[in-house]
């Protein structure tokens, strides 16, 4: 979830070569848009947006495309899918600044995630218009996971065996106990420290997908 580019809708003639017929086939520059449920949050309930990167995150024995997104009113969001039992579902996920986690979460028990793994969260604090995001508390299924981040599309083939191509990262995840709803931080070897927030949804909440 890095390096995302000021990107905005194109306004070039369509590719009417090629035929978009999944979220997993979305390229630099495609359209999607989704759902009006009042089920989502406000950033993704009919809004539609253009990707403006894919990038790759590489874990010990798996990697995966990361789509991001841009809408016009410049909000950026990030996707990834999945298979849960059978069922495409996609990931939204949006970073949140540090004044929103303070406000959030009881820094106290907030730093017991990098501490002990079965770290159980729970949200103390005004919810900043962030409830739909939220969940009233999580529990803790990974901590210092490594991983690598690399600024290229590795779909249809392997990021490199040199290690030190992609950018190193630990990342700490919590779930809600639905499982649909979650907190990720990443840390980076410079020390910068990102932190998202995720909920899990069925790929139809993307109603429609232009090309380029």
């Amino acid at each position: 979830m890095k390096n995302v580019i000021k990107g905005f809708f194109s306004r070039d003639k369509k590719d009417t070569s090629r035929e978009l017929t999944h979220p997993s086939q979305l390229k630099a520059g495609d359209l999607l848009k989704l759902d009006d449920s009042f089920l989502l949050p406000e950033m993704l309930m009919g809004q539609m947006y253009t990707v403006v990167e894919v990038n790759t995150y590489q874990f010990e024995f798996e990697h995966y495309p990361e789509w991001v997104l841009k809408n016009e009113r410049g909000e950026v969001l990030f996707i990834t899918l999945e298979d849960e039992d059978g069922e495409d579902m996609v990931n939204f996920s949006i970073k949140i600044e540090r004044s929103v986690v303070e406000s959030l979460f009881d820094m106290d028990e907030f730093a017991e995630i990098f501490e002990d793994e079965g770290t159980t969260l729970n949200v103390q604090g005004d919810k900043a218009g962030l409830e739909k995001w939220l969940d009233s508390g999580y529990h803790q299924t990974s901590q210092a996971k490594r991983g690598y981040f690399y600024s290229v599309d590795y779909r249809g083939s392997s990021p490199p065996d040199d290690e030190d191509c992609g950018e190193p990262f630990d990342t700490f995840e919590l779930e809600s106990e639905d499982g649909l709803k979650g907190l990720g931080i990443e840390i980076w070897s410079t020390g910068e420290t990102d932190v998202y927030l995720s909920i899990c949804r069925p790929i139809s909440d993307i109603r429609e997908l232009w090309p380029k």
